[in-house]
């Protein structure tokens, strides 16, 4: 029985410290024995300054809430940016690529100042007073829309990744970056909000000969994609709202066309203009660009449009090595998948390369074209792994080999890689990116 008092005492804080110290640490050990998962918990020793010392951040004022009226990441958390790189643009940073720190992410959210940006001609600042939407071809009401005017019809709210179709395609050859942020950061996920296409056009009227629609953007490089009416009438958005506030200048201010799982490249930013015909508007150079050669016979895959089911483990991983680890410890393996055909269905991890597979937890939100995590708790052994990741859909995908991407594409393709990714674990706990063939 534990008697309870609410007799105090008055001592110095070092003392009391050391008190919590002496009560505590037994009812910590028999918690860590009977919980059936649990990390591993370091008690303090009575001598930690971080713990027996008054911090300077507890004995004085702290900066007034008026300091920053829109908030700001802690200094502490200033590694935590997008990063870019010469080699993923040409040298032209005009025409430049800033990817995503997956490995520093929690959820499935991504924070609007991490979200990858991929533009072609710069980030134009666009005056929301002035920005105009033309919609006009194949239907019975040309139109044109302020933005007030389009934020009259009913909005929606939906979490969807956005991926580049290059993402992961330096290294169809071999691997390239000792990085998951460069290999595997050309893609976020976050929370949109705007109207579903079909809304607009239903009071416009779509004319039954329009298969097709040219989105077009209003940057300097007037970027233009041609999408499928199909799809235009299935989930297609236009949006102005991401994770809950404006869009972001870089993410295409006031608005841009959402597509969910499908090539980020289609969603054109700075949106201004929609046509709808009978015949696809391709560009000799974007028909050439963004198709594939089969490897058995030389012929072209046109129309790849959604990304195919996809995983990488992001801790551990070459910025979050198990360096520190030791022998015996548990330890969480997290990753994260994503489908743009379909809902993530479950996802395999193997230690030994793809030989043998067990199957991991989903956690939290599992949401269709939206990223998905995964977990593995697991005791540390110190020995040397490849650790891979393999996901499935509800369509029934399943995420394939190397082997089997290059036996059906070969080693020549820049987009649409989603081969099984693996890390080699080093005995000293180091990650390296590396290629599993077998």
């Amino acid at each position: 029985m534990t008697k309870i008092s609410n007799t105090s005492t008055m001592q110095e804080p070092v003392s009391e410290r050391r008190d919590f110290f002496r009560k505590t640490a037994v009812y910590s050990v028999s918690a860590l024995a009977a919980a059936s998962v649990m990390a591993p918990v370091k008690i303090q020793a009575e001598d930690d300054p971080a713990i027996m010392e008054e911090q300077p951040w507890s004995t004085t004022w702290g900066d007034p809430v008026t300091k920053n009226l829109y908030g700001l990441p802690s200094p502490y958390e200033s590694n935590v940016t997008r990063r870019t790189t010469p080699l993923l643009s040409s040298g032209n940073m005009k025409a430049s690529i800033a990817v995503t720190p997956i490995q520093d992410l929690s959820g499935i959210i991504t924070p609007n100042g991490l979200f990858f940006n991929r533009c072609h001609g710069g980030t134009p600042e666009i005056d929301p007073n002035e920005h105009r939407l033309m919609i006009h071809g194949l239907v019975e009401k040309p139109l044109v829309l302020t933005m007030d005017e389009l934020k009259k019809y009913p909005n929606v709210s939906r979490i969807h990744f956005i991926e580049c179709p290059a993402n992961g395609g330096p290294e169809w050859r071999n691997p390239q970056f000792p990085s998951i942020q460069f290999s595997k950061g050309f893609m976020s996920c976050a929370e949109w909000t705007g109207v579903y296409l079909k809304d607009i056009l239903a009071g416009i009227g779509l004319k039954p000969e329009a298969k097709w629609m040219l989105a077009e953007g209003l940057d300097s490089s007037h970027m233009g994609r041609t999408i499928p009416i199909d799809k235009v009438l299935d989930d297609a958005m236009i949006v102005w709202g991401q994770n809950g506030e404006a869009l972001r200048p870089e993410q295409g201010y006031p608005i841009r066309l959402l597509l969910p799982g499908w090539e980020g490249n289609l969603m054109v930013k700075w949106l201004g203009r929609l046509e709808f015909a009978k015949e696809p508007f391709y560009a000799k150079e974007e028909t050439a660009k963004y198709t594939a050669l089969t490897k058995h016979d030389g012929k072209a895959i046109q129309h790849f449009y959604a990304n195919e089911v996809n995983s990488v483990i992001t801790s551990p991983c070459p910025e979050k090595p198990w360096s520190d680890l030791k022998k015996g410890e548990i330890v969480e393996i997290e990753g994260l998948a994503w489908s743009g055909m379909g809902t993530i269905e479950g996802v395999d991890i193997s230690f030994d390369g793809g030989k043998n597979w067990v199957e991991a937890s989903l956690k939290g939100l599992v949401l269709p074209q939206a990223w998905t995590r995964f977990s593995y708790i697991y005791k540390y052994e110190g020995k040397p792994l490849f650790l891979s990741s393999r996901a499935r859909d509800d369509a029934g995908y399943v995420q394939p080999s190397v082997k089997q991407e290059r036996d059906a594409l070969g080693v020549e393709g820049v987009y649409h890689r989603n081969g099984i990714h693996t890390w080699e674990i080093t005995a000293k706990g180091e990650v390296h990116n590396v290629q599993i063939l077998s």
